[in-house]
């Protein structure tokens, strides 16, 4: 094996590693804003690791290009969405009534 397959296959697992924890914290996270935080930051981390050792596999490909717009998309859509699940989860009042927040934009009651 070359070294560049023993940094593919370790940015592979390391990445897959990420993934899993970030799947763990949306199960065990007990409500909606950790449950974002686990859903957005190491996915997100661990997607880019796996993208980047699938390109270093497959250098030299033309397939390869496809990664970098599958990581381009991601890092995109990430932020939108995660910022609309907690807009959401806000609105609804699905938090966890002993966090306080410093500066609460949202209350209508500032308004």
């Amino acid at each position: 094996m070359s070294g560049w397959e023993w940094v593919s296959g370790t940015l592979i697992l390391v990445g897959c590693a990420l993934a899993f924890t970030a799947a763990l914290g949306i199960v065990r996270f007990p409500d909606t804003l950790t449950r974002m935080h686990a859903a957005t930051k190491p996915q997100v981390v661990g997607l880019m690791l796996v993208l980047t050792g699938a390109g270093i596999d497959l250098r030299g490909d033309i397939n390869a290009w496809m990664l970098v717009l599958i990581g381009v998309f991601t890092i995109i859509t990430a932020p939108v969405v995660a910022h609309l699940i907690g807009r959401t989860a806000y609105r609804e009042q699905r938090r966890r009534d002993d966090l306080r927040l410093r500066v609460d934009e949202l209350d209508e009651r500032r308004r």
